[in-house]
C-alpha cells in the first residue's frame, strides 16, 4: 500500500515530529511485513481491523476501516470481519468495534 493512501491522525503527525527516527523505522517495519507474504492488501487490512477490534483500540479500528475501504473492501466485508469475532471476543466488544467502524463508513 502506498503512503499516499494513508490519512494519519493528528497524534500520528505529532509522534513523527517528536520521534522522527523511531517512526521512520516503524513505517519501514510495517511496509516490510505487508510485502513479506502472499496476502493481498485488502485481506491484510481486514486482519489488522480484526486485531484492532480485539484490542478495543478505537483509533486503530478507525484507521484500519479506512485502509480496508481504500484497499477495496466493501462495507459488508468490513462488518463481516468484525462479526466473525463474536465467539472470540464477545458481543459487547464486537458491537463497540462496529460502532467505531461506522464512524468511518458513514462519512
Amino acid at each position: 500500500m502506498g503512503d499516499e493512501k494513508k490519512v494519519p491522525s493528528k497524534h500520528y503527525h505529532e509522534m513523527v515530529e517528536m520521534f522522527p527516527e523511531f517512526m521512520s523505522v516503524l513505517q519501514k517495519l510495517g511496509a516490510t511485513v505487508r510485502d513479506s507474504g502472499p496476502l493481498d492488501e485488502k485481506t491484510a487490512e481486514l486482519i489488522q481491523l480484526a486485531a484492532a477490534a480485539t484490542l478495543q483500540s478505537e483509533g486503530a479500528v478507525h484507521s484500519h476501516t479506512r485502509r480496508a475501504m481504500q484497499a477495496g473492501a466493501s462495507k459488508e466485508e468490513i462488518y463481516h470481519s468484525l462479526i466473525l469475532l463474536v465467539s472470540t471476543i464477545g458481543f459487547p466488544r464486537v458491537s463497540a468495534a462496529i460502532s467505531w467502524a461506522r464512524d468511518i463508513l458513514n462519512k
